[in-house]
């Protein structure tokens, strides 16, 4: 259906009257926007009225050449419907989260004598307890590390656990208490994991207690070392206390707090669990003009909590819009009840103003970086002397080991900083081993491909981390593919390789180009520079350390991926499985004798057919 030919009032007459999920469509059938309604006529009826004067509003309905809908049962289900919708598509109109990653817990093995705390997020699948969830990785590791210095409980992987000989650093900064090599019994270590399961709950007044009258029993025997031990943990314990606990709470409990300025839009999640505050996080969500705080609060509650753990109670600091069919909504997909509290006294009401002058705080923090990235760009653009300022830009860099596991990143930045959702990397292959020309040429004729094809923005500039030649490698494959209106620069190291000597290669220019050393356009080029560096060289170890694992066996006939697994847990490692003999080998479930002798010649030299 043409823009020409909708008629938004034949659409709304065959629109039943009931709860349901409408889409605004625009003539090349992207969403535009997505809502609820309880009644689907009524709701949509009311976008095509001369009474609408909300400017953003009318932008979008000038824009709408098709709708399309979904009836449901309940209003309920439809909220839930309209949040996998608006994750589904992003549309331009609606109220969108960028992060939306799941929580991270603290996980504790079972089944073992010496169980582990380890950081997890994903599905929770793995036999053993998981506390949280937490509303960041921050935040778990910083609870493991005060674990870590009140209750020694390993945090290694069970195969680094399996092959120990000696103490690790661990032990020798009073960390862990080596359960490994057998210098803590299974009863006293297990008494170290039921204090940390006490504490996770919440009860660490009781451990402190219990701790105190081991204290004085240790006194009392004349072990004045292991009192004083005692004595250092409950100190510690106490001030950890002092730094969580939420006076008079006992439960769980998100606060969420919305402020919605000229200079954007910020919330902030404080989340507090058996009483203790686990820490907080900002979001920034992306919401149209003239939007309400009440309103961005009400779509932030729906993308944030549904298909997570929800308390059962959530603070927010205004009145949110259809709290009731919110609240009903969160209650079906957590299980429990949910309860969404604006007007709230006492210590409460202390953790609201909180929150809300946290993100006040965070909203001017961000201005201020904006304003500082937004000059910066301003001097890259007197610096290269582009046209207009750069709106987004783009920084590749190639990452191998002599050749092996190349790696190619592409990071970028636009006006706010680093737009991490657009990062890519690119794993190189079929090319001569150590080739950076002809890896940059594979990374950029991959991005750019794809870029021409419409799946997504091409920058304004793009910078290459190297020199004449993968410039030229850029120039070629932005040329094959005829991309226009990107300016290519090329940034490379000094004769020293010191920061402040770069030397800048521009295919229009016959000199290179050296900025000063306090050139804020020098700086915004290193620290794209440097991020790309970063984030190539990690997914270079990543790749690398898989393929070094699992290479030289998956080279071996006959040996599936149960069996190769199955091996690297019993030895713990590929070069554990180097260094076996053929005897060794065939004590593994499943191994023969045949297998074993293959194996074992695989990695000493002597490969037989």
């Amino acid at each position: 259906m043409t823009e020409a030919e909708f008629d938004p009032q034949a659409v709304v007459r065959s629109l039943p009257d009931q709860p349901g999920v409408y889409r605004m469509l625009d003539a090349a059938g992207e969403v535009l926007y997505v809502g609820k309604a309880r009644k689907l006529r009524r709701r949509v009826a009311s976008y095509f009225t001369a009474s609408v004067r909300n400017p953003r509003t009318r932008a979008m309905v000038a824009q709408v050449a098709d709708i399309g809908f979904t009836v449901t049962h309940t209003e309920a289900e439809a909220l839930i419907l309209e949040n996998n919708l608006i994750k589904e598509h992003s549309p331009r109109y609606n109220v969108l989260l960028r992060d939306d990653k799941s929580y991270p817990y603290i996980y504790l093995s079972a089944q073992q004598t010496f169980p582990r705390l380890a950081f997890h997020r994903g599905a929770r699948r793995g036999a053993g307890r998981y506390f949280g969830p937490f509303p960041s990785a921050g935040a778990v590791r910083d609870t493991l590390s005060h674990l870590q210095k009140v209750f020694p409980v390993r945090q290694c992987e069970d195969t680094f656990f399996a092959n120990r000989s000696r103490p690790c650093l661990q032990y020798q900064i009073k960390r862990c208490t080596a359960p490994c090599v057998g210098y803590i019994s299974p009863e006293e270590y297990a008494r170290d994991v039921e204090h940390a399961i006490m504490f996770l709950e919440g009860r660490s007044g009781d451990v402190i207690d219990r701790l105190v009258t081991q204290m004085e029993q240790a006194s009392e025997a004349l072990d004045f070392e292991k009192a004083a031990q005692l004595r250092d943990r409950i100190a510690t314990l106490r001030s950890i206390q002092e730094k969580q606990a939420i006076t008079g709470e006992k439960g769980d409990l998100d606060v969420v707090a919305c402020v919605a300025e000229a200079s954007g839009v910020c919330v902030q999640v404080f989340v507090i669990r058996n009483g203790q505050n686990l820490g907080n996080k900002t979001f920034f969500p992306r919401a149209p003009e003239d939007t309400s705080a009440g309103e961005i609060l009400s779509a932030f509650l729906a993308r944030y909590y549904l298909g997570r753990d929800t308390p059962a109670e959530i603070l927010v600091n205004v009145d949110v819009p259809e709290r009731a069919v919110l609240e009903t909504a969160l209650a079906q997909d957590a299980g429990h009840a949910v309860h969404i509290r604006q007007r709230v006294r006492s210590d409460r009401r202390r953790w609201v103003e909180m929150a809300v002058n946290n993100a006040r705080t965070a909203l001017q923090t961000r201005a201020a970086q904006q304003a500082g990235q937004g000059r910066r760009m301003e001097a890259l653009q007197g610096a290269l002397d582009l046209e207009a300022v750069p709106e987004r830009l783009e920084c590749f860099d190639i990452s191998h080991t002599r050749g092996e596991a190349t790696v190619a990143s592409c990071v970028v930045f636009d006006r706010d900083g680093p737009v991490k959702s657009d990062y890519r990397r690119f794993n190189i292959e079929d090319i001569e081993p150590g080739d950076d020309y002809a890896a940059m040429r594979q990374a950029l004729e991959r991005r750019y491909l794809r870029l021409k094809r419409g799946e997504g923005v091409l920058p304004d500039l793009l910078i290459i981390d190297g020199g004449p030649g993968q410039v030229r490698q850029a120039v070629d494959v932005l040329e094959e593919l005829q991309v226009d209106g990107v300016i290519i620069a090329g940034i490379a190291k000094g004769p020293d390789r010191r920061p402040g000597e770069e030397k800048l290669y521009l295919p229009h220019r016959d000199e290179t180009v050296i900025l000063p050393a306090d050139s804020s356009a020098l700086h915004l080029l290193q620290q794209i520079r440097d991020e790309a560096h970063r984030f190539a060289i990690t997914g270079h170890r990543t790749r690398r350390s898989k393929t070094r694992k699992s290479s030289r066996l998956e080279d071996i006939p006959g040996l599936g991926p149960k069996r190769r697994q199955n091996i690297l847990k019993q030895f713990g490692g590929l070069k554990a499985v180097s260094r076996a003999g053929v005897e060794d080998l065939e004590r593994v479930p499943g191994v023969s004798r045949e297998m074993a002798r293959r194996i074992h010649d695989t990695f000493h030299g002597d490969v037989k057919d």
